[in-house]
């Protein structure tokens, strides 16, 4: 897949645009293998995906941005060109439950996800022999009040040292300060389950049990100052009923935790989310 790329585009709704780009792609002998795109016509705002392959006049990722930067200019697009497959930089945090981080870790290893898990960060350490088999670094930075700025310092040193491309929070159970969410802006997906916020606090799956819940669910986002309120990515819904126990509830929420945060990661991963506001457009 050396010679295959995905183009992705973010601008404002005009005609002329699929035009534009297809005829740069043809330009420079490239096949589209799989194109999505989508007007919303409220918003008008443009957006589109673009795989494609090189044929004989193989051109190098960086003159393949080059000769595309001035057309984005002239249609003043937000667009990224990157190589198909590369595995994105991504450092994972956790913090006691481990359910999400074992099937980020898993699915890296099998090469399920187009990932490097260059890092594991945690406030306990309950998860370091796991980590450390799989044969990655692990960062045990505790946190209270009064050490929180400097344990994020440390984090974000981590970030840059690592060359992190994202940051993934699989049921990180600190809330992070505004300065640090502000730095990680778009590059910072979160888990939680999709009761918030009628359950907020502790043990919310034996709250929603009181309540006498009739589904299970979980919502992966992207990380901006306002906790829980960032761009929605993915959301699972899982049917429950009046048999379900408050511990099946968390069983069956923990399925719904890892299908939304690993679809999360995949789309984000392979260029198929395009930030509009605080939404989101997955072209899948």
């Amino acid at each position: 897949m050396e010679n295959e790329h995905i183009l992705t585009v973010n601008c404002a709704e005009s005609p002329g645009i699929v035009h534009a780009i297809t005829g740069y792609l043809l330009d420079h002998d490239c096949d589209i293998i799989d194109t999505k795109h989508f007007g919303d016509r409220q918003a008008r705002q443009f957006f589109m995906r673009v795989h494609f392959v090189s044929g004989n006049k193989a051109f190098s990722t960086e003159e393949l941005r080059r000769d595309f930067s001035p057309l984005a200019e002239t249609w003043t697009m937000d667009w990224q060109l990157e190589p198909q497959g590369r595995k994105r930089r991504v450092l994972v945090m956790v913090s006691k439950f481990g359910h999400c981080l074992n099937d980020l870790l898993f699915r890296a290893r099998t090469g399920d996800l187009p990932v490097e898990i260059v890092a594991v960060v945690s406030n306990h350490t309950d998860h370091e022999e796991l980590v450390k088999w799989h044969n990655i670094p692990f960062f045990h930075l505790p946190v209270t009040k009064e050490t929180k700025p400097v344990q994020e310092a440390r984090l974000l040193e981590i970030v840059d040292e690592l060359d992190v491309e994202l940051v993934v929070l699989a049921r990180y159970m600190q809330v992070l300060s505004d300065g640090l969410s502000a730095k990680l802006t778009g590059k910072t997906i979160n888990i939680h389950h999709s009761f918030l916020p009628s359950f907020k606090g502790a043990k919310p799956y034996h709250q929603a049990y009181d309540r006498g819940v009739k589904t299970v669910g979980a919502t992966a986002h992207y990380v901006n100052a306002e906790l829980d309120e960032g761009p929605i990515i993915s959301q699972q819904v899982i049917d429950v009923d009046h048999t379900y126990t408050a511990e099946d509830l968390v069983q069956v929420g923990r399925d719904a935790e890892c299908a939304a945060l690993r679809n999360a990661v995949r789309w984000h991963c392979e260029g198929r989310i395009l930030v509009f506001g605080n939404r989101t457009v997955i072209l899948r």
